[in-house]
């Protein structure tokens, strides 16, 4: 679920919650925005989680004696490193020829 849909839970569970006053005898409008808003709270918080997450990149550190010393989370280089090579990819795509 995304942001946009996430947003609309919160504003749809407001709206049942606060504005809402209507006696259906079995349905309790409240506690249903009540619901509502929580889902749309606990999407936003997980859609902006795996957003962050991704944008990442993990980095290990040399081995020594046969385990990883440790890890370490860096952000993605945007400019090349001055002394670093900088690699080009060239790529050659040849369409078959027609037989007759």
């Amino acid at each position: 679920m995304g942001i946009g849909a996430s947003i609309f839970l919160i504003a749809l569970g407001a709206i049942f919650a606060f504005a809402v006053q209507a006696d259906l005898g079995w349905l309790n409008l409240g506690v249903v925005g009540w619901v509502l808003m929580l889902a749309g709270v606990v999407s936003l918080l997980t859609t902006l989680y795996f957003w962050n997450r991704g944008r990442r990149t993990v980095v290990a550190t040399p081995v020594r004696e046969n385990r990883v010393v440790a890890d370490r989370v860096v952000a993605d280089r945007v400019v090349p490193v001055q002394g670093e090579p900088v690699v080009q990819e060239y790529r050659e795509v040849r369409r078959p020829r027609r037989t007759v």
